[in-house]
């Protein structure tokens, strides 16, 4: 699937203060994903109309400070009903021993806050450019929604 991101809206951000640092062009998606390690006190937030097809209002990555993985945090528009198979698909999907998530239904906001580690996700490799980490992101998003989706109608 060639799923492009050149049209998102790319922030980069202060892990302590939430403030953005800096606005991006859709070039910066090039930089290498290790840019978040060279970088730690920063994470990117991106939106794109590829992830709201999938209903992911945004996407923030940043790299966690202990287990130096690349943490991916996003809302899912996906109603509460489908909690059990969301998280069968995800125990599922992720590879790896390690391989672990959070995801937590937001009554507030309705959409489900769901955090998990790209470095377990199919197709994840060291020297992926940020741009290759967001497809492998919608890839996986996009294969678990669909999934869900269809075994519940």
């Amino acid at each position: 699937m060639n799923t492009s991101f050149n049209e998102a809206y790319i922030e980069r951000c202060s892990k302590e203060t939430e403030t953005m640092i800096a606005n991006e062009a859709s070039s910066f998606l090039n930089q290498p994903i290790t840019y978040l390690k060279d970088h730690k006190s920063e994470f990117l937030y991106v939106e794109s109309a590829l992830f709201e097809e999938i209903g992911v209002e945004g996407v923030s990555i940043e790299l966690d400070d202990v287990f130096g993985t690349y943490d991916v945090m996003l809302g899912l528009k996906l109603q509460k009903k489908f909690e059990k198979m969301l998280k069968e698909h995800l125990n599922q999907s992720l590879q790896g021993d390690e391989a672990k998530f959070d995801l937590v239904f937001s009554h507030d906001d309705g959409l489900w806050d769901l955090n998990f580690a790209l470095n377990y996700v199919e197709g994840y490799r060291e020297n992926i450019s940020i741009h290759e980490g967001l497809q492998i992101i919608h890839q996986f998003l996009s294969t678990i929604v669909h999934t869900v989706k269809q075994t519940t109608s």
